[in-house]
């Protein structure tokens, strides 16, 4: 079975990528798939806590993102350079990630069958 990594790249309340990353990581973990899921760029903004989405008349993500582990998707990562020039902390976040450096981006890449990119 190949492995797949699912790269979420969008905020939140910037159009359906990060939901559309979400679901597909929901609907692969259910299915015992190998994936992992890494937060990049503006794909960081989904994972601080205390996000108020009804305010752009959004759908908060946080329900989704905590069913993350229930579905089997424990390899969560999230790159430390995004998080860095977003002036996000990692203590900031409400899930539990590996924060990675660059080089650690690309080893992490490079161990993957599959990436897709959202």
């Amino acid at each position: 079975m190949k492995s797949m990594l699912i790269i979420s790249r969008q905020a939140p309340w910037s159009g359906p990528g990060a939901r559309e990353a979400l679901d597909i990581a929901l609907a692969g973990g259910a299915f015992d798939l190998p994936l992992g899921l890494l937060f990049l760029d503006d794909g960081v903004f989904q994972l601080p806590t205390a996000q108020q989405p009804t305010a752009l008349q959004q759908k908060d993500l946080t329900a989704n993102l905590q069913a993350l582990p229930l579905f089997g998707v424990e390899s969560l990562y999230v790159s430390a350079r995004s998080l860095e020039e977003r002036g996000l902390a990692p203590t900031a976040l409400g899930l539990a990630v590996e924060v990675l450096d660059d080089a650690a981006l690309t080893a992490l890449i490079d161990r993957y069958d599959q990436v897709l990119t959202l």
